[in-house]
């Protein structure tokens, strides 16, 4: 079938902006749609799977260094319980890391939380604290044996895989006794760490996910493997 010949000025389309108009708004619509639904799925993978966090001191050095982003597993924390030598990030229990400065006002304050919350940017640690878990509930935890190693239920545990280089186990004596539902936690570098032996032991339902990986700057790309310092640690200390 032939069409019809459109007439000058008749319904040509080039003539009309209405359809123009429409095409760029379903384009702006769909675009919308799709922000929204990568901010929804983003927030998830946040609240439930997994959260970056910029790591701001030199407590975990050298495993982590300051302005690392490492990626935090939540989801680990459904499937098993905190073990011995992992690096965990845990809620501030009572002012461990003392006064903190206040962050960005206004509108890009706002912004920044935003991001933060739904995941586009890595949390900045403010309120939260990263440690290596030593000891676990039930455990007893002591510095240290006469090789300057510490004892956790009675055995001398090698930390040089993960110890700040010349730094000893911990350059003061103490033993606790971890109580159940609690952990004991220790920073690498333990000369520049303010940890369980200064504010003792928390609940593990502060614990907000298990750090598996440094994902920025690529240089430093690599994972945070458990370890097996804690493999010969008996799940509780000899009998008396």
């Amino acid at each position: 079938m032939i069409g019809q010949d459109v007439p000058p000025g008749g319904d040509d389309e080039s003539q009309d902006p209405g359809p123009k108009r429409r095409r760029g708004f379903a384009v702006l619509k769909e675009t919308a749609i799709v922000v929204v639904l990568s901010l929804i799925i983003a927030t998830v993978v946040r609240i439930f799977l997994v959260q970056a966090f910029l790591i701001p001191s030199e407590s975990m050095e050298d495993t982590l260094r300051v302005g690392d982003r490492v990626m935090v597993s939540k989801i680990t924390l459904h499937f098993g319980d905190v073990e011995r030598g992992d690096v965990v990030v845990f809620t501030d229990p009572n002012g461990w890391l003392g006064p903190q400065p206040e962050g960005p006002g206004g509108v890009a304050g706002g912004l920044q939380d935003f991001f933060q919350f739904v995941g586009v940017l890595p949390d900045d640690s403010t309120g939260h604290v990263i440690k290596r878990v030593i000891g676990v509930g039930g455990d007893t935890v002591e510095c240290c044996d006469d090789d300057g190693r510490l004892l956790v239920n009675g055995v001398a545990i090698d930390e040089s895989e993960y110890l700040f280089p010349s730094d000893e186990a911990s350059n003061q004596e103490f033993s606790e006794e971890v109580p159940e539902g609690e952990l004991f936690v220790m920073g690498d570098h333990r000369s520049n760490s303010g940890d369980s032996r200064a504010h003792g032991t928390f609940s593990e339902d502060l614990v907000v996910g298990r750090a598996f990986a440094i994902v920025w700057p690529f240089s430093r790309w690599s994972s945070i493997s458990d370890e097996d310092t804690f493999e010969h640690v008996p799940d509780s200390p000899p009998s008396e």
